[in-house]
């Protein structure tokens, strides 16, 4: 196997575009993650975990779906569930036609949990990322990322672009 040809590789500029986009989305990422623990001392794995059973159907799932909603490896949600379950934020039940996998359910208290820090969440997404665009920017932002979804085969999500 050769060396890679020329066409096969980012020219400087986009790979100048690539790493300024990595870098800033990393740091918006740790922003909005740092204000979401300091308002509600949830980490950016429990809020994934309580969301995605917030919008499950009888707020469970199984814990094998759960890791690949989230795109997770089981081995990872099991220790975030671990934690969680601790904190009774959530409850694990074997399953009854399964006995290798779990049902991961809602509590009440990661219901509250989860419902005080939304508003406090979304705060923290709107002054970090919304207020720095204007709607026809967020637009474009829409499109570009059902353009990349599409390219990396990830399902659309609803909202706009639909």
């Amino acid at each position: 196997m050769g060396a890679p040809r020329r066409s096969e590789l980012p020219t400087s500029e986009q790979f100048a575009v690539w790493r300024s986009y990595i870098q800033t989305v990393e740091i918006l990422r740790a922003r909005v993650q740092a204000k979401l623990h300091t308002d509600s001392r949830l980490s950016e794995g429990d809020y994934k975990v309580l969301l995605e059973l917030s919008d499950a159907e009888g707020k469970s799932l199984r814990s094998s779906e759960l890791a690949a909603r989230m795109e997770w490896e089981r081995s990872r949600v099991s220790g975030q569930l671990g934690r969680m379950e601790k904190r009774g934020l959530i409850r694990r039940e074997p399953c009854v036609d399964d006995a290798r996998g779990s049902h991961v359910t809602l509590t009440e208290e990661g219901a509250r949990t989860f419902r005080a820090s939304t508003i406090p969440h979304l705060q923290a997404v709107k002054t970090y990322f919304v207020d720095a665009f204007t709607d026809e920017q967020l637009a474009r932002i829409d499109q570009t990322t059902a353009a990349l979804r599409a390219h990396l085969d990830l399902p659309p999500l609803p909202g706009p672009a639909e």
